[in-house]
């Protein structure tokens, strides 16, 4: 078994796409006003537009029951985390060392958190 899709639920689908696209580098593979779909190796992280924003500012040890994290590994985790610093992203943890890997952790434009990670 395996994870076949993820979905973000946005309250800007033109200004997440952009950032899905353009700052985290996925391959955009269908868009709709209220559903769009990023390709990735073996799965599909989905946008789904919401019905009210996210308004939960809590760093992501805080989250509420029913919140999600994506996480995307990259071959080399410093350089995409000063890329995400230059791009204004909102890093809430930046590459640190975890159980032989190393993980930053980020806000999405609706404070939803994403990991970036790097295997060792």
């Amino acid at each position: 078994m395996r994870i076949n899709y993820a979905i973000v639920f946005v309250s800007d689908m033109k200004r997440s796409i952009a950032f899905y696209r353009d700052v985290i580098g996925l391959p955009l593979a269908f868009e709709s006003p209220h559903w769009t779909e990023f390709a990735t190796e073996g799965a599909t992280l989905a946008l789904h537009i919401a019905d009210r924003p996210n308004t939960d500012t809590h760093a992501p040890t805080d989250e509420p029951a029913g919140r999600c994290r994506t996480g995307f590994q990259v071959p080399d985790i410093d350089a995409f985390h000063d890329r995400l610093i230059a791009l204004g992203v909102r890093c809430v943890q930046p590459p640190t060392p975890v159980f032989g890997a190393k993980v930053a952790q980020y806000l999405d434009p609706d404070n939803m958190p994403f990991s970036i990670g790097q295997q060792r």
